[in-house]
């Protein structure tokens, strides 16, 4: 089985790259705007639109075309393709509201577009943790003209053991930035046919359960993050400031490893008790009611819940487990949060505060989140046994996350830490 993982790493040496990355950045969308307006001409004379082959062959010999390394040019027309068949297809599904894709400018300039290099467009050199990218020939002030960008990977990733197939250079928050698209073939053997089920959530942001035992994965570094940096922003006096652009940098960054460390850590914990599958809640639509309308949590509510992107931790969830050889299902929530676990009495009335769940039908006490998870276990693996022992399901194992360490510990070495 071949796995595809995304890297995304900051550049070590801006000041000696950025002015480059910028030529080529702008050279990009230059391109696209080229490529978009014989597009249109095509479009007004004929009634269809062009396919990437065609913007081939008939831009390859434009000056924009060759400001870049050909494969470089031909991702950016296929880029354009791409995007011109997405809005086709949200037309046929009935979306009135979808436009086709429009030109790349802010105002009188150009922005800085995402450039790719594929094979033939970068040499990696793993060793001294460097690329070098190529340019296009109007671009070279001498045959050998290239970007060599010196970049910083997280300490988990070594790119030695995996094949680059891409590298993207990307500009966001102000800064450019190297996406490495990699692949490696993998075959691992599943660490055992037990099911864990994950209860996603605000106030705890993931409940654990085994069947036998539960862990509790609370979010309060995650909330803490959105309170300071929304007051943060708050305070700057242009939106799109430098300042106001360091702090939505940070704060991605910090999220991003936050939901990185969570997904690893449930991933450890189920290797080590010989877990085959996870099954995850399905969250969608948590954020409208029945009718289809935005749901109002509160004010505290509502600003956890933007700040908590469900999808994209599943994601991460599940190509973690891929490489253990766990599989990853999403099932439906409905009535997880009101059944009993033990009895399977349902009853929404029994959850009788925010995190306390007890059944009046046979008088188990459970920690409400723990209790959704283990029905979400249950989904594919039923209770093996009614009359087992429920303690784990009211005193479950708690983690937090250790800023100081970056990882998830017990809840009682966190409390022994000095700030």
């Amino acid at each position: 089985m071949r796995t595809v993982r995304t890297f995304e790493a900051s550049i070590a040496n801006p000041q000696q790259v950025s002015d480059d990355l910028d030529q080529l950045g702008w050279a990009a969308s230059k391109l696209w705007n080229v490529s978009r307006y014989y597009a249109q001409e095509q479009w007004d004379d004929t009634g269809e639109i062009p396919d990437d082959g065609e913007l081939k062959a008939e831009l390859k010999g434009h000056d924009r075309y060759t400001d870049l390394h050909s494969q470089s040019s031909q991702r950016v027309l296929e880029e354009l393709a791409e995007a011109f068949t997405g809005w086709f297809a949200k037309r046929r599904n009935g979306d009135d509201r979808a436009r086709p894709p429009g030109y790349r400018k802010r105002g009188d300039s150009h922005p800085r577009s995402t450039v790719s290099f594929k094979a033939a467009g970068f040499k990696h050199d793993a060793q001294f943790t460097r690329v070098r990218l190529s340019k296009g020939r109007n671009l070279k002030e001498h045959r050998s003209d290239f970007v060599l960008c010196d970049y910083e990977l997280r300490p988990d990733v070594d790119l030695s053991e995996w094949d680059i197939q891409q590298v993207r250079a990307v500009h966001k928050y102000g800064e450019w930035r190297l996406h490495f698209v990699c692949r490696k073939s993998i075959d691992p053997d599943p660490p055992g046919d037990g099911v864990a089920g994950v209860d996603l959530g605000i106030s705890n942001i993931a409940a654990l359960s085994f069947g036998s035992e539960s862990i509790l994965f609370p979010g309060n570094a995650l909330k803490e993050d959105e309170y300071y940096f929304g007051k943060q922003k708050a305070k700057c006096d242009e939106s799109r400031s430098n300042e106001r652009l360091r702090l939505d940098r940070k704060r991605t960054e910090r999220r991003t490893h936050f939901l990185h460390t969570l997904s690893k850590q449930i991933v450890s914990e189920c290797v080590e008790r010989g877990v085959g599958t996870i099954v995850v809640g399905d969250l969608e639509g948590i954020r409208d009611d029945e009718n289809g309308e935005s749901r109002n949590w509160g004010s505290h509510g509502n600003l956890d819940l933007h700040g908590w992107a469900f999808d994209r931790f599943t994601s991460i969830l599940d190509y973690k487990a891929e490489t253990e050889g766990i599989d990853v299902l999403i099932e439906s929530e409905r009535d997880t949060s009101k059944t009993c676990s033990a009895c399977g009495t349902t009853d929404g009335n029994q959850r009788v505060e925010r995190g306390l769940y007890v059944c009046e039908e046979c008088d188990t006490v459970a920690n409400a989140d723990v209790n959704g998870a283990e029905n979400i276990r249950q989904k594919v693996t039923p209770s093996p046994s009614q009359d087992r022992s429920n303690g784990w399901l009211a005193q479950p194992s708690v983690q937090l996350f250790d800023r100081s360490e970056g990882r998830f510990v017990p809840r009682e070495q966190v409390m022994d830490c000095k700030p």
